[in-house]
């Protein structure tokens, strides 16, 4: 009796989802569009890079806004495609919800370094590796990469590296600025201590970051943090410094 109370159950259940799939799905379909809403999915602590008025108005510019439209006549791929126009998103997903309005959920790109180039204007590189626009709406607080920095090397090596930076608590609070010098060789500033790191060019960069440690716990502690006015880390093995 009771397997058979448990199956009848289960029926009733799956009866009631599918009921409930089909006239929610279904129903608004057949009136007009009673809203259209902009959603940010990610923002986080504040940190919002897009507008949604701005996007409503550049949909109104193009003429796809759904209000007030029959929804059966409303293209939501469409509406996805105008809105992923803006450089700063990364997804978008339009569809109608329960009330009969037109809601569009979208993903924000996330930026992990800012490029300030010799020439050419500033951009970031997002947590994908790939060029972002900035934001008039926000200004995200990360680390400088600055210098004779090309496009494919910030979206390559200097991707790679900031990741390995952002991943280790100790560097990604430490490294300040990158400076990018004509041959590639990389600069680093430091936000403790007073003093240029040499880097040399991005190969073997995690030993690089290992040597630099072991001199900042055995050399430093002792010597004091701002005895030097330049480390260099290019030699194998070596840590050459500079005396102020």
């Amino acid at each position: 009796m009771k397997k058979v109370l448990v199956i009848t159950g289960l029926c009733i259940l799956i009866g009631y989802l599918a009921f409930s799939a089909f006239y929610f799905k279904e129903k608004p379909k057949d009136g007009l569009c009673t809203e259209f809403d902009i959603v940010v999915s990610n923002s986080e602590n504040g940190m919002q890079f897009i507008n949604t008025n701005d996007i409503v108005k550049y949909v109104n510019e193009k003429g796809l806004n759904p209000k007030g439209k029959p929804l059966k006549d409303i293209n939501t791929d469409s509406l996805e495609h105008v809105i992923l126009n803006n450089q700063l998103i990364k997804a978008a997903q339009a569809y109608v919800t329960n009330n009969g309005a037109i809601r569009v959920t979208i993903q924000e790109r996330k930026p992990i370094l800012r490029i300030i180039p010799n020439t050419g204007e500033s951009y970031y590189i997002d947590n994908d590796g790939n060029k972002m626009p900035l934001s008039k709406n926000f200004t995200a607080y990360l680390p400088i990469a600055s210098g004779a920095i090309k496009e494919d090397f910030a979206k390559g090596d200097l991707y790679n590296f900031t990741l390995f930076l952002r991943n280790d608590n100790f560097w990604n609070a430490q490294i300040e600025q990158i400076v990018v010098l004509p041959n590639d060789e990389i600069k680093l500033i430091p936000r403790v201590g007073d003093q240029q790191i040499l880097m040399g060019q991005l190969n073997d960069y995690k030993e690089k970051l290992d040597k630099l440690m072991t001199f900042y716990k055995k050399g430093l502690n002792e010597t004091g943090w701002n005895k030097y006015s330049v480390i260099n880390l290019k030699y194998n093995k070596q840590v050459v410094c500079t005396k102020r």
